[in-house]
C-alpha cells in the first residue's frame, strides 16, 4: 500500500506489499522490497536499497546505496524469516549497510531512535543499538553486539561479536574491541584498552557534576581495588548512592559472553 501523499519517482522499484507510508519520499532508481514498512515522512534516495522484513520509522533518511535489510553475513542463515527494525530520526548514510538478524541470534537486528550511521559502516545480524549512537565511517558492528544508547564509536572501529559497550562510552578510531566496555568508558588504542571515563562527553550531556565525581571515585575503586571485578562492582552497588554508579555496577554483574575491559 502507498499513501496517497507519500513521493515516488517513476524509476523507483516498488515491489507489491511493501507499506509507503504518508510523506514518505522514494528517489531515483532506489528498490523497495516487498516486507518493507517505509512510516511516515521517511525518505530514500536514490539508488538505496530497503529489502526484506524491514521496518524503518518516521522521518528517517536512507541514503544513496546504503544497503538496508540483506540477508546476514552468516554461513548458518537458512532463509529464515527474521527482521531489521530502524528507529525514527535515523541517518543511514552511503553505502552503509544494516542486516537481518537471524533465528539463533533471536531474530532481530535493531537501530533505535536518532541514530547516525556513517557512510560504509556496518551493522551486522542481531546487533541491538540503542538511541542517539554514532558509528562513524566505515565502522563496523559485527553480530550479536549490543551497544546502549549516547555511545559514539570512532571511524573504522572493529566491534567483535557479542560485546556489550555502555551507556555513554566513546570508541576511538581505529580501535579493535574485543570485550565488553563499561558504561561512559572511554577506549582507545589500536588493541581497544580502557583509557579512563568519557569525561567530555558526560560534560556535554549536561551530567551533573557530583554524579561525575562519584563515577570517577568509582573507577579509581573498580581500577585500584583488590580482588575480582564482579566482587568490587557488587560492593559499590550496595554502597553507592548515585544512580549512574550503580549503573556501572549492575554493568559487570550482568551475565556476559565476554571479559570485560578492566579499569587501570
Amino acid at each position: 500500500m502507498i499513501d496517497p501523499d507519500a513521493t515516488i519517482h517513476p524509476t523507483a522499484i516498488i515491489e507489491p506489499g511493501a507499506q509507503i507510508g504518508a510523506g514518505a519520499t522514494v528517489g531515483p532508481f532506489a528498490i523497495i522490497g516487498a516486507e518493507v514498512t517505509l512510516s511516515a515522512g521517511v525518505t530514500v534516495k536514490p539508488h538505496a536499497l530497503v529489502t526484506g522484513w524491514t521496518e524503518i520509522g518516521p522521518e528517517t533518511v536512507i541514503f544513496s546505496f546504503a544497503s538496508v535489510g540483506e540477508v546476514p553475513q552468516d554461513l548458518k542463515y537458512a532463509g529464515e524469516r527474521t527482521r531489521l527494525i530502524v528507529g525514527a530520526h535515523c541517518r543511514i548514510r552511503e553505502n552503509a549497510t544494516l542486516h537481518l538478524g537471524t533465528e539463533g541470534g533471536g531474530g532481530v537486528t535493531r537501530l533505535g531512535d536518532n541514530c547516525l550511521v556513517m557512510a560504509g559502516a556496518h551493522v551486522g545480524h542481531d546487533a541491538q543499538i540503542g538511541n542517539n549512537v554514532i558509528l562513524a565511517n566505515y565502522a563496523g558492528v559485527a553480530g550479536h553486539v549490543e551497544i546502549g544508547d549516547n555511545v559514539i564509536v570512532g571511524a573504522s572501529a572493529g566491534l567483535h561479536q557479542f560485546i556489550r559497550v555502555g551507556e555513554g562510552a566513546m570508541i576511538g578510531a581505529l580501535t579493535r574491541v574485543a570485550h565488553d566496555v563499561m558504561p561512559f568508558g572511554l577506549v582507545s588504542a589500536a588493541d581497544g584498552t580502557l583509557q579512563g571515563l568519557n569525561l567530555v562527553g558526560l560534560k556535554r550531556r549536561g551530567m551533573d557534576r557530583a554524579d561525575i565525581a562519584a563515577l570517577r571515585a568509582a573507577y579509581r575503586r573498580l581500577a585500584e581495588g583488590e580482588g575480582a571485578l564482579g566482587d568490587l562492582a557488587q560492593a559499590l552497588m550496595v554502597e553507592s548512592d548515585s544512580a549512574v554508579v550503580r549503573e556501572v555496577a549492575a554493568f559487570f554483574t550482568a551475565d556476559t559472553q565476554r571479559n570485560f575491559l578492566r579499569p587501570t
